[in-house]
């Protein structure tokens, strides 16, 4: 906005006032030098006026009123009344630009004509024509540049209306079509990859029944595929509700967050886990982690899920893994590392999104991923900032990403 649009807001009427009054002092303090010198009534009304436009500056009809009163005192009483004259003009422009009925305006302009004829009664008719001649700088001026003020105004507001309308049709249809995203994959989920893994656990509970005389280590091995694989539907059960009907969902704390107290045990079968799969993991847990919020609990849960599962599947079942897990000062330091001669590449050539679901996690914690090969093998380490006193009210203060997530109760996910 330039400074004529600034000079023209509604809400600088008392600057305006304050520039007009200025104006009217100059003009009487050496503008008619030229001219006879100005009379103590001159003075008078003109000081009145500007009391007055300063007084009544956020009510332009009354001070409309009051300056076309001070006008038609003036007309008969001095000879030079151009304070007055100006005064009553602007303060019609202040209600052409500033009042909402329409009749008002038209109703002031007429009063501040009818004033302005006066000077012109008793006069022969050419001076009574040059009078309504002289009405359109007293009038018709003012009333013309407020109308154009009034309409831009009225314009720009009907442009952000639209302009508002419009975004919040774009994020309607923005919405809709993610909602349709999320039943898509939701139906894939539910007519796959849950018929795929429901299958997988039907044949292996027929196959503890079916072969009786298994070596007991096979035996552990089929019932850890049979809990594993039921745990994974549940999980698919959660995460397609979750697709149908996030809003429906969000309060659930199971897809959300994890019981503080309980993280020290999900962590510790999430490690026995990965020794099952062959992986050599050595462990160490700050006490302090039974403490953490749920959210950036279920946070270092996942990333150790994850992590493990590609320790196994990178550097081999015989790797050794380290796992580390520490609170300073509130923050969490989290990592994983390896001996394994192959490492996790941080773009997975299959094009895998093990480590970039890692990283977006991370991120709206507000930390950041770091990942990549060691001289011995490979690491992933991040901290997760210690949470604002305002944001511990519970797991809703920061939302999660649900996708990639596995159950504390089931095995590390497999890597993508």
């Amino acid at each position: 906005m330039g400074w004529a649009g600034r000079l023209f807001d509604m809400r600088n009427t008392l600057v305006r006032m304050v520039l007009l009054d200025l104006s009217g002092v100059c003009y009487l303090a050496f503008g008619t030098r030229a001219g006879p010198t100005p009379t103590v009534t001159q003075w008078v009304l003109a000081v009145v006026a500007f009391a007055v436009a300063l007084v009544l500056h956020r009510r332009p009809l009354a001070n409309l009123v009051v300056q076309a009163g001070l006008l038609a005192i003036a007309i008969p009483l001095i000879d030079d009344f151009t304070i007055n004259q100006v005064g009553a003009s602007w303060a019609l422009l202040e209600v052409t630009m500033r009042v909402r009925r329409g009749r008002t305006i038209w109703l002031a302009a007429t009063l501040l004509a009818v004033v302005d004829l006066t000077d012109s009664i008793g006069d022969p008719l050419g001076r009574v024509a040059s009078g309504l001649v002289g009405l359109t700088p007293e009038v018709g001026v003012p009333l013309l540049l407020g109308l154009v003020i009034r309409t831009n105004r009225e314009l720009s507001r009907q442009a952000v209306e639209r302009a508002a309308a419009e975004q919040r049709r774009h994020e309607s249809e923005s919405r809709a079509a993610r909602a349709d995203e999320r039943s898509a994959i939701a139906r894939e989920l539910h007519d796959v990859v849950a018929h795929h893994v429901a299958s997988m656990v039907l044949r292996v509970g027929v196959a503890r029944h079916v072969l009786t005389d298994l070596d007991p280590r096979v035996g552990q091995v089929f019932d850890d595929v049979h809990g594993t694989g039921t745990a994974a539907l549940a999980e698919l059960r959660r995460l397609v509700a979750v697709l149908r009907n996030p809003d429906g969902v969000r309060g659930d704390a199971a897809l959300t967050a994890i019981e503080p107290s309980a993280l020290p045990a999900a962590l510790g079968a999430t490690v026995d886990r990965a020794r099952q799969a062959g992986v050599t993991v050595e462990a160490e847990f700050d006490p302090a982690i039974g403490s953490l919020d749920a959210v950036r609990g279920l946070a270092v849960l996942r990333l150790t899920q994850e992590a493990l599962t590609n320790v196994a599947k990178h550097a081999g079942t015989s790797a050794l893994a380290r796992l580390v897990v520490a609170v300073r000062d509130g923050a969490v330091h989290w990592e994983v590392s390896d001996n394994g001669r192959g490492g996790v590449p941080a773009v997975p050539p299959g094009g895998g999104h093990g480590i970039t679901g890692m990283r977006e996690r991370v991120e709206v914690l507000g930390g950041q991923l770091e990942a990549g090969p060691t001289d011995t093998g490979w690491r992933v380490r991040t901290v997760l900032p210690a949470v604002p006193a305002a944001s511990t009210a519970g797991p809703s203060a920061v939302s999660v990403p649900r996708d990639r997530e596995a159950p504390a109760s089931s095995p590390a996910p497999e890597a993508a």
